[in-house]
């Protein structure tokens, strides 16, 4: 229902971020009465991580119906896993629908947002200021590329860039490509490009668990009978929710007989594809399946036994002019080096400078690690809230999913001062404090906290991520505990 309080014109709201989670929170502001806000993004399109990843093979691991706005359905995916291209698509298409275009300034960095006399004081990166109620940073998590620091890697006469930077000019038939990381986006473009170039190197530090599945690939008939009967539409969202919900359930509790059956089908996916029995060895993980972000794939370990993929274990001594030099001496001639290396992803909203209650700076909130009461809030730094915060359940769910509850709780919030209950919303500090600790000792037992190395856990070795189930986050989501906010009027 739209509301009709004269409070939602008067408040203005920052949104920091036009990626899904941005799109998202410009189309529920509108649909709840408010139109004085701004989404500032630092690039020149929609899209966050689906506009900056465009290498080849990309796609989303969990079932595109299931990364789909619940108010926008989509009955044109072309397969059960789609691809960026169409993940972008849909994302540029539904804020055209929903006429967010016009609310966002491109180009626009913030490196600066300060709170005093009750609103927060943003600067961009063009020296453009903003007077803001509320800010809302739906940064994301994948956006800052993490460059693994190797000798010499400056020094390399080839082409070399971060996955997340792929040059669509370079022509791939015949050349030597090293691909440095086994991530999800290794095996990605491992899938995509091993059988198609000269020679194709994977460097593997650690080997990955490969969850099988089948990227059922829709027919024009599966999408007309979408498009004209909502109830199958829906059908198969109920079914990978379903089947989502075991999977979400089953990391929480490492010792479930879930964790086994997942466990059992990746090694069965491992000891009955891989043929070569010294390859076999090099991709068997010394590890629990799962304990990393499982890699879902139906076709990596196809792939990495085309007669031009190498997999090196050998740990890589530096890298030269000619290509990268392995501890033992070799040196891996190549014409085209990938740093698979992943994101940081605990910078969040960082660089940008943040300041909160009496300058209190988030740098020094954090600087143990990143927190947020129920992954939204933030002691001290009041009226600002996030999406797909610190610890949040990013292991198990859907972000879009993840998001569209978020939105639902800080719309309630923010409500309290639309109707002049108070003036300032945050965290507090005791909440935040005992919220952590009951999520530290629960994650404990989930299945990222067996004995690996993974961007899962925090500097302590703890799982930075939501350790329950989903019924228990949806029940959170449904309404905050105002008890567990400082609320000044």
């Amino acid at each position: 229902m739209t509301r009709t309080d004269s409070r939602t014109d008067e408040l203005r709201i920052v949104i920091i971020g036009a990626g899904m989670a941005g799109i998202l929170t410009a189309i529920k502001l509108r649909q709840s009465g408010y139109e004085n806000f701004v989404i500032y993004e630092k690039s020149d399109r929609i899209g966050g991580t689906w506009r900056d990843n465009t290498y080849p093979g990309i796609a989303c691991d969990v079932p595109a119906h299931m990364y789909t706005y619940s108010f926008e359905p989509n009955p044109e995916w072309s397969s059960t896993y789609a691809p960026g291209p169409e993940i972008h698509a849909y994302l540029e298409r539904t804020a055209k629908k929903y006429d967010v275009l016009k609310y966002i300034r491109f180009n626009e960095e913030i490196p600066h947002c300060e709170f005093a006399d009750s609103r927060w004081k943003i600067r961009t990166a063009s020296d453009h200021e903003d007077i803001a109620d509320f800010v809302i940073a739906a940064t994301g998590v994948l956006h800052h590329p993490y460059v693994a620091d190797i000798r010499g890697i400056d020094s390399f006469a080839g082409s070399c860039f971060h996955s997340s930077q792929w040059d669509h000019n370079l022509e791939l038939a015949g050349k030597r490509i090293g691909v440095i990381g086994t991530g999800s986006t290794a095996v990605q473009i491992t899938a995509a490009i091993a059988d198609q170039v000269g020679r194709y190197d994977l460097f593997q530090r650690t080997a990955q668990w490969i969850m099988p599945i089948e990227d059922i690939k829709y027919t024009d008939e599966d999408r007309d009978g979408f498009r004209t009967d909502r109830t199958k539409l829906e059908a198969v969202r109920q079914q990978i929710n379903d089947e989502f919900e075991i999977f979400s359930n089953a990391v929480i509790d490492a010792d479930s007989p879930a964790m086994k059956d997942i466990e059992d089908a990746c090694l069965a996916n491992l000891e009955d594809n891989v043929h070569d029995p010294v390859l076999l060895e090099k991709l068997r993980p010394n590890y629990r399946a799962g304990c990393k972000r499982l890699i879902f794939s139906e076709d990596f370990y196809t792939a990495i036994q085309h007669p031009n993929a190498h997999v090196l274990t050998e740990e890589i001594e530096q890298i030269e002019p000619e290509g990268v030099r392995l501890r033992s001496g070799e040196l891996r001639d190549l014409d085209i080096l990938v740093m698979a290396t992943g994101f940081r992803v605990d910078s969040f909203i960082r660089p940008t400078t943040v300041l909160g209650r009496n300058g209190v700076n988030l740098d020094d909130i954090w600087a143990e690690s990143p927190v947020a009461y129920m992954s939204i809030s933030i002691p001290e730094i009041p009226n600002f809230f996030m999406l797909n915060g610190p610890n949040g359940p990013v292991g198990n769910f859907s972000l879009i999913q993840i998001a569209e509850h978020q939105i639902n709780y800080i719309f309630q919030l923010i409500d309290k001062i639309r109707i002049g209950e108070f003036q300032e919303i945050s965290a507090r500090s005791d909440a935040t404090t005992e919220y952590e600790r009951l999520r530290s000792e629960a994650a404990k037992k989930s299945i990222w906290a067996t004995g690996c190395k993974s961007w899962y856990l925090d500097k302590n070795g703890v799982p930075a991520s939501w350790p329950w189930s989903r019924a228990r986050f949806f029940d959170e989501m449904a309404a905050p505990k105002l008890e567990s906010f400082d609320l000044t009027g």
